[in-house]
C-alpha cells in the first residue's frame, strides 16, 4: 500500500522541546533553517524589509540556512516582474540567500494530494457560504461552522474547510511570550481550500514548511492568529511545530501598517545602508551611526556579530519615521 501524503512528508530536522521561555543557544540549535517567503505581489517596502532582516539574523546568528520562498499561488494579486525586483532588493541590502529559489506554484500537485488525503479522513467538509452571511450570523467575524453537517458537494465554487481539533493551540514566541486567543479562533474551522480554486495560505505555507524542513518562522505579527490554524494542521499531519518568532509591524501616522495595499513605498538600493540601518534599529538592535556610510554586507555583519534577541520590542507595532 502507498504511503499516505502525511506520511511521504519529508521528515523536517526536528528540534527538542523546551520550557517555556527557555532560550536558543548555537548549541542546542547547530542545524536550524529559516526562510523569507514574500508574495509577488509588488517590491518589498520598509515593512517587509524588517521581517526579511529579521527572519535573516535569527538564521544567521544561530547557525542556520536562510531559504527564500517565492508564494506565487495568487495570481490575481501577482505583479508582473515584481518577483524579479525582490531578489534584486533582497541582494541590493546584502540579503544573500542558501540554495535554490522556492516557487510555491511548483508544489500545487503536493497541496492537491494532501487535501485528498485530508478528504479521505474525514477531516474536510465544503462551504458555500458567503461573507456577507458570516457576519450576519457572526458577532466577531469568526466562521460559525454554518456548513460542517450539511455533506455538501466538493465540486464547484466551494471552500474547503479543515475541521477544527480539541487541543489547546495555545504556543510560546520566542519574542512576545505565551500566546493564546479567545476560545472561538481555536474551534473556528477554516479555508484550506479557496472558492475560486486557489490554495488558502494556511495549507500551503505549513506544507511548504514542514517539506523544506523549516524548524522557525520569523515573521510579522500581524500573522500571529494565524498560527493556532497552522498548529492543527500540524498536528493533522503529524508533525512537530516550529519555533515562532512574532516581530512588531511598522505603522504610518495614520497608525496603518506598512504594506503594498496601503501603497507604502518600495525600498531603494541607492538607500540601501541608510534603510538597513533603520530596520536594524527598528528591531531593537542599537547600530552605531557610523555604520550608516558603509556598505550593506558590512552593516549586516555587525548586526549578526552583536545581534540580541531579547532586545526585540516586545510590541504589536511600532511608528515608522524616515530620519
Amino acid at each position: 500500500m502507498p504511503a499516505s501524503p502525511k506520511e511521504s512528508v519529508r521528515n523536517p530536522r526536528v528540534h527538542d522541546q523546551r520550557e517555556l521561555g527557555g532560550s536558543i543557544s548555537p548549541i542546542e540549535k547547530p542545524s536550524l533553517r529559516g526562510r523569507f517567503a514574500p508574495s509577488p505581489s509588488g517590491p518589498l517596502h520598509f515593512g517587509s524589509l524588517v521581517a526579511a532582516v529579521g527572519s535573516y539574523l535569527v538564521a544567521r546568528y544561530y547557525g542556520a540556512e536562510w531559504q527564500v520562498r517565492i508564494e506565487d499561488i495568487d495570481p490575481p494579486r501577482e505583479v508582473e516582474g515584481a518577483t524579479d525586483t525582490i531578489l534584486r532588493q533582497l541582494e541590493a541590502f546584502g540579503l544573500h540567500w542558501d540554495g535554490p529559489i522556492i516557487y510555491q506554484s511548483e508544489n500545487i500537485p503536493r497541496f492537491k494530494d494532501i487535501l485528498e488525503w485530508l478528504k479521505a479522513e474525514g477531516l474536510l467538509y465544503a462551504c458555500d457560504c458567503t461573507r456577507k452571511k458570516v457576519n450576519q450570523l457572526s458577532d466577531n467575524g469568526r466562521y460559525p461552522n454554518i456548513c460542517q453537517h450539511k455533506k455538501l458537494s466538493f465540486e464547484g465554487e466551494v471552500a474547503w474547510k479543515l475541521r477544527h481539533g480539541d487541543g489547546d493551540y495555545s504556543f510560546f514566541d520566542q519574542i512576545q511570550g505565551n500566546c493564546t486567543f479567545d476560545e472561538s479562533l481555536y474551534r473556528e474551522d477554516f479555508t484550506v481550500k479557496r472558492k475560486d480554486g486557489l490554495m488558502a495560505y494556511q495549507l500551503a505555507v505549513v506544507i511548504d514548511d514542514i517539506d523544506a524542513g523549516i524548524d522557525h518562522v520569523v515573521r510579522g505579527i500581524d500573522l500571529l492568529d494565524s498560527t493556532p490554524r497552522q498548529l492543527r494542521l500540524y498536528e493533522v499531519l503529524e508533525k512537530p511545530a516550529p519555533l515562532w518568532f512574532h516581530l512588531p509591524l511598522a505603522i504610518n501616522n495614520d497608525g496603518n501598517k506598512l504594506s503594498k495595499q496601503n501603497h507604502a513605498p518600495a525600498i531603494e538600493a541607492k538607500n540601501a545602508s541608510v534603510l538597513l540601518h533603520q530596520a536594524i534599529a527598528f528591531l531593537g538592535q542599537k547600530p552605531p551611526v557610523s555604520l550608516r556610510s558603509e556598505p550593506p554586507e558590512i552593516i549586516i555583519d555587525w548586526a549578526i556579530e552583536h545581534f540580541q534577541l531579547e532586545t526585540i520590542p516586545q510590541q504589536q507595532q511600532i511608528l515608522y519615521s524616515e530620519s
